[in-house]
């Protein structure tokens, strides 16, 4: 074989990868695209039947369970996309269902002794009435991480799609009924649909894998297998889980710090405007985060990991930087002409924690990066620093009485933290930061113009029904100008198309 025929070979194949890597993302997200939309769409109903302090109420118990199932799996669940044997991956599987069963069965006691302890806390007596409910989301919560990684392993992304589909229908069809039928209306309707939601999400991909992996699984799994994994992947429980500990308390404090320092009613409007600012950026964000630790434990052992990592941050500054700055001028009319005057405040906090969002976006799919280079200690050092920062700028903000003041401090610690959890990860992959640096800059030029006319029509009091629709279509041309000029773009979309050329690698 000669040069240029090696060369076309290595082309080839890298078109190959890149389609894989896309059909991948596009599965996940094609799935997840009617659960996201739906719940968009529910947002301006849920919004008409439940008020900011309910909406507050439900922001905590998620930020509850969500402390407590980060760890529900011990942290095996992340082992189990490692091995190269299926064997040795089955018996993971059952180690992390087994650390469930282990850490909901200490939920329980905890909750019954300490539910006062935790009502006082957070200045929240509203939420004393739930808490029986945590252990129950802890359990289908875990048992749904560990299925999620088995299913990232095994590649097979249409049953994740499947059952977030199943989850969203389900969560907001109950949500919207019990709000219907309850009377006067409670933060039960609420987390009763998060509940149903999760646990329909959890048994529908259960029943999937057991239905497909039956007997890989029965003739695999043994007590002495289990307790190998449990020694061979130690670390995880005994170091990652503490960062991971850090890193959950840290997203989830905005809640218990602003219900502790003000009311559940500011824990509402910041919970629709984190929501719905996180919802269109974990749509794409959180497929090609799925997808990408796949690909990243192989590219690594491949040689790949750099251009892997450089073209999915290309991406992710391509898809996430435009609509994100446009949310920073806009956000507040957004919010006021879909879910009425009284959000406008949570438009308000979108607007403020927009910039962080979007460094978030662009970050965390890289996260998982420190894993599979095994830099486990740095995992621990940044959540510390990250849950410090947070914790330091919320306070400072409560104890000046200003709910808008908190969460200023909180972006712009949050920029900082995650664009230097980028900018690491991108060096232990290889990518120079100049080149990261550069993809931003290069995107930026593209917003200025779209920027000032924004700019120019808020100052001049235009409509702000007219505002939002002139929003949406600028951002609408700008998505139609990348897929018809942007060369990475129409490489992913032609490589795609090729039949034969989307096969796993």
């Amino acid at each position: 074989m000669d040069k240029k025929t090696e060369k076309e070979a290595e082309k080839s194949t890298k078109n190959e990868k890149r389609a894989s890597f896309v059909s991948d993302v596009l599965t996940l997200a094609g799935g997840t695209t009617f659960a996201q939309v739906l719940t968009i769409l529910a947002a301006p109903v849920l919004t008409r039947i439940y008020g900011p302090e309910d909406f507050g109420v439900w922001a905590l118990y998620i930020s509850i369970t969500s402390v407590i199932s980060i760890i529900a799996c011990l942290r095996y669940d992340y082992s189990i996309m490692l091995p190269e044997s299926e064997d040795e991956a089955v018996n993971l599987l059952g180690l992390s269902f087994l650390a469930v069963l282990a850490v909901t069965g200490l939920t329980v006691p905890f909750i019954w002794y300490f539910h006062v302890q935790i009502v006082d806390l957070l200045n929240a007596p509203q939420i004393e009435d739930y808490l029986w409910l945590v252990p129950p989301f802890v359990f289908v919560n875990g048992l749904f991480l560990a299925l999620n990684q088995w299913n990232s392993r095994t590649k097979l992304f249409k049953r994740l799609s499947f059952s977030r589909i199943s989850s969203s229908v389900s969560t907001t069809a109950t949500q919207i009924t019990l709000g219907i039928v309850e009377r006067p209306p409670t933060a039960a309707g609420l987390i009763g649909g998060s509940l149903a939601g999760q646990s329909v999400a959890t048994f529908m991909l259960g029943g999937q894998i057991w239905r497909d992996d039956r007997r890989l699984i029965t003739k695999s799994l043994g007590w002495k297998k289990i307790y190998e994994g449990a020694i061979r992947h130690r670390k995880l429980p005994l170091i990652d889980i503490w960062s991971a500990l850090m890193n959950s308390i840290s997203w989830q404090l905005p809640a218990f710090l602003l219900s502790a320092f003000f009311t559940p009613a500011v824990v509402g409007f910041y919970s629709l405007g984190f929501r719905l600012l996180q919802l269109p950026m974990s749509f794409i964000g959180g497929s090609i985060s799925q997808v990408f630790y796949q690909r990243a434990s192989r590219a690594i052992s491949e040689g790949t990991l750099s251009n892997l990592v450089e073209s999915v941050f290309r991406m992710l500054v391509l898809i996430g930087m435009f609509p994100i700055l446009i949310l920073t001028i806009v956000g507040s009319d957004v919010f006021t002409v879909i879910f009425g005057s009284a959000w406008t405040e949570a438009g308000v906090y979108a607007q403020i924690l927009s910039l962080w969002a979007f460094v978030w976006f662009i970050s965390s799919p890289l996260t998982t990066i420190y894993l599979v280079v095994e830099e486990l200690h740095f995992g621990f050092t940044y959540n510390f620093f990250n849950l410090t920062t947070r914790f330091l700028s919320l306070t400072i903000g409560g104890l000046l009485g200003n709910a808008r003041v908190a969460l200023i401090l909180f972006s712009i610690s949050g920029i900082v933290v995650y664009g230097y959890l980028c900018l690491k990860m991108m060096h232990y992959s290889g990518v120079k930061t100049s080149r990261a640096l550069k993809i931003v800059s290069s995107n930026l030029v593209l917003f200025i113009p779209a920027g000032i006319v924004l700019v120019v029509l808020k100052t001049a009091g235009i409509n702000q029904v007219l505002l939002v629709v002139i929003s949406g279509l600028i951002i609408c041309i700008y998505y139609l100008y990348i897929l018809k000029t942007d060369k990475q773009v129409k490489e992913i979309i032609g490589g795609f198309k090729v039949p034969g050329k989307a096969e796993k690698i």
